[in-house]
């Protein structure tokens, strides 16, 4: 290759410098935003919770204002208003949960590899991320208030004290016990319409209510008369269930299938439920301070390129009261 010369400000002769071009094996492109969309494709539980935006925020902790409801009360001719007394309390949420996806690729592999080994470690990044997310939402449940204070569990950590639709045809909902086999059923008309009522007795807002269950109960859901009476989501844009889990509704309320449900043990029978929730979108809040973030960082002594993908958040329930959680069969 023929001499390169570059004129330096002083007039002086650079000769042969390593340029951009020169030195093009060693820039490596920032794959942040085929990360991030992988990421926001792949996760079901993050759109129906509440977000609020600390991305690029300095601290750990966001306090999240939980104002009281105030009443009315009756005028008394010449009397003076009465003023309602603010008894507002605060949740503490911490932001503590930093994960890393990592890869180090050595040149030999870069070299002799596809162009696909490129898009399959970006997509695996956005996917592990979307994932892990996912079941630390998921796992928030464990967080939501049980009907039943009773409830007895002996076999799970953090320990559950939610609710299992019974048997009987008016579907109560009874305290989750997993001393023995466990007491799951899987989901019933009746169930569902008194989950939602639960929800009404707790003067949970009805806009923005969601039925989050595992493929298990999916199955059960076709057999329902209601669920297929109604019209089912098509396949075309936000409608698309492969890439929302959205399969359909009962009584105004979406429901969404997703594989990161809680599994959970009997004292007799190991991984052998899933948790259903039904929650109201402020049940739950997740801050993200860090989106998926990507890095490339060529290694010397390893003669590799390092690629991170590394992000940062916290998550919180705030409003337990907005939520139930049903354990099934898996």
């Amino acid at each position: 290759m023929a001499n390169e010369f570059i004129t330096t400000a002083d007039g002086n002769i650079l000769s042969n410098p390593t340029t951009a071009l020169t030195a093009a094996n060693f820039i490596k492109e920032l794959w942040s935003d085929e990360v991030l969309a992988v990421y926001k494709a792949n996760t079901v539980m993050a759109p129906l919770v509440q977000s609020m935006p600390f991305s690029g925020q300095k601290g750990d902790t966001v306090h999240v204002p939980k104002p009281s409801r105030g009443v009315r009360n009756a005028k008394g001719a010449g009397v003076a208003v009465t003023v309602n007394v603010e008894t507002a309390g605060k949740f503490d949420l911490v932001i503590d949960q930093h994960f890393e996806y990592s890869r180090n690729i050595e040149d030999i592999a870069k070299i002799q590899a596809l162009d696909s080994m490129r898009a399959f470690y970006t997509d695996d990044a956005g996917y592990a991320h979307a994932l892990g997310v996912d079941a630390d939402l998921h796992a928030e449940g464990v967080n939501f208030d049980a009907p039943q204070a009773t409830a007895t569990d002996v076999t799970n950590t953090p320990g559950y004290a939610q609710s299992v639709i019974s048997t009987v045809t008016t579907g109560d909902l009874v305290a989750w016990d997993d001393t023995t086999t466990g007491n799951a059923v899987a989901l019933t008309d009746a169930g569902i319409r008194r989950m939602i009522q639960y929800l009404d007795d707790n003067n949970v807002p009805a806009r923005m209510r969601q039925l989050v269950i595992p493929p298990v109960e999916k199955n059960s859901l076709l057999g329902l008369p209601r669920f297929t009476e109604q019209a089912f989501t098509g396949e075309v844009g936000s409608g698309n269930s492969i890439r929302n889990g959205l399969i359909g509704d009962l009584y105004g309320i979406p429901v969404y299938v997703s594989t990161n449900c809680d599994v959970l043990s009997s004292a007799s029978t190991a991984n052998g439920f899933r948790q259903c929730l039904m929650f109201q979108k402020e049940a739950i809040v997740f801050a993200e301070q860090l989106a998926p973030r990507a890095q490339s960082q060529y290694k010397l002594e390893f003669l590799a390129d390092l690629f991170t993908v590394d992000t940062i958040y916290g998550l919180g329930t705030p409003r337990p009261e907005a939520g139930i959680s049903v354990i099934v069969p898996a």
